[in-house]
Formats: structure tokens, C-alpha cells, sequence
């Protein structure tokens, strides 16, 4: 049962030995030129409304005076895993948050981004965010190895928070439509669906959630190196 219930997650729909699956990454990215052809709706005034509170937000974490635009960037990152993330809901298409080849991609490259841009440009500040201020000398090589050890786990973390976290919410909806034979009509009205709806409702709140939370992590990360 184990891995009938995990098996929907591997990409294993192929054609000519390409991973058909994994297409449905950039699915989202072809209905978004389509916006831009349709009378502005509800749909682009609140989708403008959430990055402008987006913009204003990063702007403040990050020294955008500095690197003009760099707020674009996060604003992109998260609007690419939430339109992932959402795509994901809809019925037999492929969830690519919820792999690690996915996430840990682009956590890794931001990661990475910033620390050689850090070390190159701010060599002696990211010297300084190794050791807290007001740390006792006594304790100063531990701190090195603890902080160091926390800086290199960044990028897992926020791989790990976001798969995690899209494929529990997957695995419980699954869960519960296996039960669905196994139930009478009543119980299968009354709670079975309700219950569908209600998880459904939360998965698409977690899918905004995580992607903001893995913009915002990303945007503080990066707000260290200068």
C-alpha cells in the first residue's frame, strides 16, 4: 500500500525516454502571456495587489536602493512555486514542488548566488556574521563551527520546508479518497467530501504560504551578505 500511495509522486510518465511529467513546470508559464491579451479582472487586480504588498515588503528587508531591482527578483521566485504549487491541486497533473529536484534547484542557486557575491564583494561583514556580537572569546571557535554549520544547512532547509510540506497535504487527500469505496453513501456525502473540500481549501492556502514564506527566507538570507 506504501508504495502504491507514494508511487503518484515519481515522475515516471515518459515519451522517447523524456520525463513527460516534469513538463507541467512550465504549464503554468504558458496560460501567464494569455493575462496579458484579456481584460484586466478580479483575478490581475488581486494577483497586482499581492505583489505590490510583495514589492513594499522586500524593499524593506533589502538594501534595494543599493541593487536596484533586486526586490524582482524574490517577487518572480515566489510567483513561479506558487503557480507550481496551485497547479499541483488540479487532477492528474504532475506536483513538481513536492520534489526535492525541484526545490533544492532553485534553493541551491540563490544560495550559492549569494554567498559568492558575498565573499567576493564583503569579504571582512561575512567574516563578522560568523562570530555574534557581544560573544565571548572563549566561545568564538564553536560559534564559528555553529554558525557555519547553520549557513550551510540554509538551502536544505528551505528545500526540505517547501517538498515537505506539499506532499503531506497531497498524501492526506489521497489517503482519504482511497476510503471512498470502502464507505457507505451517506458517511461518503456527509463527511468524505466535506472533508475533501475543507483539505482542499487548506492545501491552497499552504501553497500561498510556503512560496511566500520560501521568497521571504530567501530575501532575509540575502539581506546578510550586504
Amino acid at each position: 500500500m506504501m508504495n502504491n500511495l507514494f508511487s503518484s509522486f515519481d515522475p515516471l510518465s515518459n515519451f522517447l525516454n523524456l520525463p513527460l511529467n516534469w513538463t507541467s513546470t512550465i504549464l503554468g508559464l504558458m496560460m501567464v502571456p494569455m493575462c496579458f491579451w484579456s481584460i484586466p479582472s478580479r483575478t490581475n487586480k488581486m494577483y497586482y495587489l499581492m505583489t505590490s504588498m510583495l514589492y513594499k515588503e522586500f524593499k524593506l528587508l533589502i538594501n534595494n536602493n543599493l541593487h536596484l531591482g533586486s526586490s524582482f527578483i524574490f517577487i518572480s521566485l515566489f510567483s513561479f512555486i506558487m503557480l507550481n504549487n496551485m497547479l499541483g491541486l488540479f487532477p492528474y497533473i504532475f506536483t513538481s514542488s513536492s520534489h526535492l529536484t525541484f526545490t533544492l534547484t532553485f534553493a541551491l542557486t540563490m544560495w550559492i548566488t549569494f554567498m559568492l557575491f558575498g565573499w567576493f564583494n564583503y569579504t571582512n561583514h561575512m567574516f563578522t556574521h560568523l562570530v555574534p556580537q557581544g560573544t565571548p572569546p572563549i566561545l568564538m571557535p564553536f560559534m564559528v563551527c555553529i554558525e557555519t554549520i547553520s549557513n550551510i544547512i540554509r538551502p536544505i532547509t528551505l528545500s526540505v520546508r517547501l517538498a515537505a510540506n506539499m506532499i503531506a497535504g497531497h498524501l492526506l487527500l489521497t489517503l482519504l479518497g482511497n476510503t471512498g469505496p470502502m464507505i457507505n453513501s451517506m458517511l461518503l456525502i456527509n463527511v468524505l467530501i466535506l472533508s475533501q473540500i475543507l483539505l482542499l481549501i487548506l492545501e491552497l492556502a499552504v501553497a500561498i504560504i510556503q512560496s511566500y514564506v520560501f521568497a521571504v527566507l530567501t530575501t532575509l538570507y540575502s539581506s546578510e551578505v550586504n
